[in-house]
């Protein structure tokens, strides 16, 4: 039977995702075979649940739609109109019990309005809960209320369990203003650190309530003019348009959404010039009501305009528009990167996260899960904080990992850029960052900029560099970044979010060079597997190496595993095993082999291996009985990288395996590149892991 846990509300919009988010982020360090159930869903016209969507795309649950929930909120009443309440309770519990069955736990999520009293709801996701046999976490709101209310409104839920004979194992009030957080939590300890262990209060945040101009657009129905790309612009403030341009813009505040009439173009234009002047605030967008649009001369001067905030149509008049905008709340989607780390954060803050793993006793270890993986990591980071610099200061991407890497205080950041682009870039995107905060460098403004030249120019000038072309070169963003870890300044650099492979590496082969006895730089993924970390290599840099590189590859990577954790025991793959193979290509991993074995005796090293004797058991019985590698290998070189960037490729699409790479290796201090396709997660992994090559 597998272990549970559900969250019980007090009132709608108390911060269910929040809540649910950390939990699942805790509990993926232990298991991966987690579930996420909700006993009853809205029906809401054909539109998919976000909780729902939320929770089991970002965490890749092993689970449909479909498994998720046990009844829509219109088949509730259907079923209330002619059968008994048992019935909907078996029908949820079989649900239920299907998920069940190949989960370790389940997160269960109460059910929102169903179409009666609140009284009647609440008494069936108490019956819900008993049933499914899950403790209770209790979670309320203190937004709008005083300490008094917000205790007795949980004080109430909590009693109505308790006489029901429900396991309460925790009270979380959510959405408390800064000024109380400490008063409140005072209080609910007072008042009922006898009936819960766990007990929390979690601060309001702005960022988490301000709806974005897409929760607008969905849940008033409106249409989308201009700005599709923008919608995920918070909109933290509003102002109502109906007096003359030169008041209105007076009033507006970062992120205002304005809100007037679709017919007043002197105002769409004004605003449209506001937000790109540097005079004033970035506006979220612009809310046109009444249903009218801009006419064609105001529409030909807005398409002739680059990246153009959101302006959106609605049909009511400005104050009704004004007072379902009012009632408009806040979703948090899988593209909300920031969002979703902000809420993992806030809640490890405020949970006493080693009482709630306490609570939930039961659920065994089922190897490395790559959830536990990457919070080692950033553990590992942490304990010995190191000085990064980020080249591509300008990319949203990478201005929004910062914000997660500087709010989890995991690493010190530099940002290359000019201050004025990159505060652009924050308020455009509404990432959380105080530009007047951050450490960022213009090269050519920099103190140093002369000094590394001169290092430039001495260590190129045999290649022809003049003292000219240094000066340009230590002017790109990857040369000084560079340059900037080669003297110390920075313990080291991450870039290719928006640059080549090439553009990164070369600068780091030609300043900070290869580790002695070393002749190459190569690379590895970490393949977070559902049970177990692998190590791939080299997958991301050398096209065809000697059976000499080859063997350096397996040395580096073994040290590599070494590094994070990971018991290395390496396979040097081929298409055949042992001594049945002939050809060029398997003679070459064959040498490598021998070579790699020579070099480093300490190490467990098979080769020549197919890849199915390395990871099967049963398979390496047959092929290589006796091997210290076969069936349990752990880091795996690809004769060249043709085959290894299709075989990584292949298995992260295959398995949803968390590729963490390419992690380069073999140079004097640590120099990482992204993808250019890569996601914020992406950069903050990378990021984690170079930190941990230049500790001690």
């Amino acid at each position: 039977m597998a272990q549970s846990l559900f969250i019980s509300t007090t009132e709608d919009n108390c911060g269910k995702s929040l809540v649910a988010l950390g939990i699942l982020e805790l509990i993926l360090r232990k298991t991966t075979k987690v579930g996420f159930f909700r006993p009853i869903i809205p029906s809401g016209n054909g539109k998919r649940d976000d909780d729902i969507d939320l929770i089991i795309n970002y965490f890749g649950l092993k689970q449909n739609y479909d498994e998720s929930f046990g009844l829509t909120s219109k088949q509730v009443n259907e079923l209330l109109a002619y059968q008994s309440l048992d019935a909907i309770l078996e029908k949820i519990i079989s649900k239920y019990k299907q998920l069940e069955t190949k989960c370790d736990f389940i997160l269960c999520e109460d059910a929102d309005y169903l179409g009666g009293s609140s009284a009647f709801e609440f008494e069936l996701n108490t019956k819900i809960a008993k049933n499914l046999g899950c403790p209770i976490l209790i979670l309320g709101s203190a937004e709008g209320k005083s300490i008094e209310e917000a205790i007795h409104l949980v004080r109430i839920s909590y009693d109505a369990y308790q006489n029901e004979d429900c396991q309460v194992m925790g009270i979380i009030l959510n959405k408390a203003s800064l000024e109380v957080v400490d008063v409140l939590k005072e209080k609910l300890i007072q008042e009922l650190q006898k009936n819960a262990p766990i007990l929390a209060v979690i601060p309001q945040n702005n960022t988490l309530s301000s709806p974005s101009v897409k929760d607008i657009v969905e849940q008033l129905g409106a249409e989308v003019l201009y700005g599709h790309q923008r919608l995920n612009n918070l909109a933290t403030h509003y102002l109502v348009a109906a007096m003359q341009m030169q008041h209105a813009i007076t009033r507006i505040q970062e992120n205002t959404l304005v809100i007037t009439p679709g017919d007043r173009g002197d105002m769409i234009i004004g605003m449209l010039q506001a937000h790109q002047s540097t005079n004033y605030p970035n506006l979220a967008g612009i809310v046109l009501s009444t249903g009218y649009k801009p006419e064609a001369a105001i529409a030909s001067l807005i398409d002739g305009l680059r990246d153009v905030f959101p302006i959106i149509s609605v049909a009511e008049d400005t104050y009704t528009t004004a007072s379902l905008i009012h009632d408009v709340y806040s979703t948090i989607t899988t593209e909300n990167d920031e969002k979703i780390a902000l809420c993992i954060q806030m809640f490890s803050q405020a949970v006493d996260l080693e009482k709630l793993e306490t609570q939930i006793r039961d659920i065994q270890f089922t190897g490395m899960t790559p959830k536990r993986f990457t919070y080692n990591l950033v553990q590992q980071a942490k304990l010995q904080k190191k000085h990064i610099v980020l080249p591509e200061g300008t990319e949203p991407r990478i201005l929004q990992a910062t914000a997660i890497l500087l709010a989890q205080d995991i690493v010190h950041v530099t940002l290359i850029g000019k201050k004025e682009e990159i505060a652009q870039v924050i308020n455009r995107e509404g990432i959380p960052l105080d530009i007047d905060t951050l450490n960022i460098i213009n090269p050519v403004e920099s103190e140093k900029f002369e000094q590394y030249v001169n290092t430039l120019y001495e260590l190129r000038k045999g290649k022809g560099l003049t003292l000219e072309l240094a000066r340009d070169y230590a002017q790109d963003v990857s040369y000084f970044g560079t340059l900037m870890v080669y003297h110390g300044d920075a313990d080291g650099m991450v870039s290719g979010a928006v640059h080549t492979t090439q553009h990164t590496i070369r600068p780091a082969l030609q300043i900070v060079k290869t580790l002695p006895g070393f002749s190459i730089v190569s690379s590895v993924f970490l393949m977070c597997l559902e049970d177990r970390v692998l190590v791939y290599g080299d997958c991301a840099v050398n096209p065809n190496p000697t059976a000499e590189q080859l063997a350096e590859i397996a040395i580096t990577s073994a040290e590599t595993a070494i590094r994070f954790g990971i018991e290395p025991k390496i396979a040097l793959l081929s298409y055949s095993s042992g001594a049945s193979g002939k050809g060029e290509e398997v003679e070459k991993v064959r040498k490598a082999t021998q070579i790699a074995k020579e070099r480093r005796p300490d190490l467990k090293i098979e080769g020549p291996i197919q890849y199915d004797a390395a990871v099967d058991p049963e398979v390496a019985a047959q092929k290589m009985p006796g091997s210290q590698v076969a069936g349990q290998a752990t880091v795996f070189i690809f004769p060249d990288l043709n085959t290894g960037n299709n075989t990584y490729k292949a298995v992260q699409r295959e398995t949803g395996a968390i590729a963490i790479g390419p992690i380069l290796q073999g140079l004097k201090k640590p120099v990482n590149d992204l993808s250019r396709g890569c996601t914020v997660p992406d950069i903050v992994n990378t990021v984690v892991i170079t930190a941990i090559q230049a500790q001690d």
